[in-house]
């Protein structure tokens, strides 16, 4: 069971990337689902309204939010967030250049670069 902690960086991670070019319907089931498998819908909300607040900001504040939090993880979280969001990203078919870019802006802060780089080659 994951802390209100952990899905709040899920759901945070997951909507930041999201709304980077901004959310389309699929994307927004995605995030429906999420919220329902973790039990999140606290923190799903928390999450949309922190994009919200300053749609131009919120990667930025988003990826400040997220080290000051991921930074501790072990590197097997880390690789993991990495993957789970850019296999949601993967749902739609393609993953446009600014959110890939937003990806690897956050593996490189993270540390696991190359992990991310071999996920995309697979």
């Amino acid at each position: 069971m994951l802390s209100v902690e952990e899905k709040k960086v899920y759901m945070l991670l997951k909507s930041v990337i999201f709304h980077y070019h901004g959310l389309d319907d699929q994307e927004k089931k995605d995030l429906d689902k999420t919220a329902n498998d973790l039990n999140a819908h606290d923190e799903y909300q928390w999450a949309m309204n922190f994009v919200a607040t300053d749609y131009i900001t919120a990667f930025d504040r988003a990826r400040l939010f997220l080290n000051d939090i991921i930074g501790d993880y072990q590197k097997e979280k880390r690789i993991e967030l990495i993957n789970m969001v850019w296999q949601a990203n993967n749902l739609k078919g393609y993953v446009t250049e600014m959110e890939a870019t937003a990806m690897l802006k956050l593996a490189k802060d993270w540390n696991v670069q190359k992990e991310l780089i071999q996920l995309v080659l697979n």
